[in-house]
């Protein structure tokens, strides 16, 4: 199955604050064109920091920033929402990775 097309949703809870319209699978990654509502304008700073941090490599202070936006939002597939997933949004393009079930802690 082609993921090419497919189109999830960034959502805080039933507010959309996004879509994500793919164009490129590179398992484990989805990268695609990241379309905005206004209400994503609240949350763009807490991916702003997170992509900071981990450019900088700074993994322990990316997992604090990062805790911010996967307690606070999710991600919804064409299938329904996922367990768990890691989302970068930088301009106007998304990439993440997702699982069903949440991601081993170890």
């Amino acid at each position: 199955m082609g993921f090419d097309g497919q189109v999830w949703k960034l959502v805080r809870q039933e507010e959309p604050l996004g879509e994500i319209v793919i164009d490129e699978a590179d398992f484990p990654w989805l990268h695609g064109q990241f379309v905005p509502t206004t209400a994503f304008g609240e949350v763009k700073p807490w991916f702003d920091e997170s992509l900071v941090l981990l450019e900088a490599e700074e993994y322990e202070r990316f997992d604090d920033a990062y805790e911010r936006i996967s307690g606070a939002l999710s991600l919804v597939a064409p299938s329904g929402p996922v367990a768990e997933f890691l989302l970068h949004i930088d301009g106007g393009r998304a990439w993440f990775r997702w699982s069903d079930e949440p991601f081993d802690e170890a």
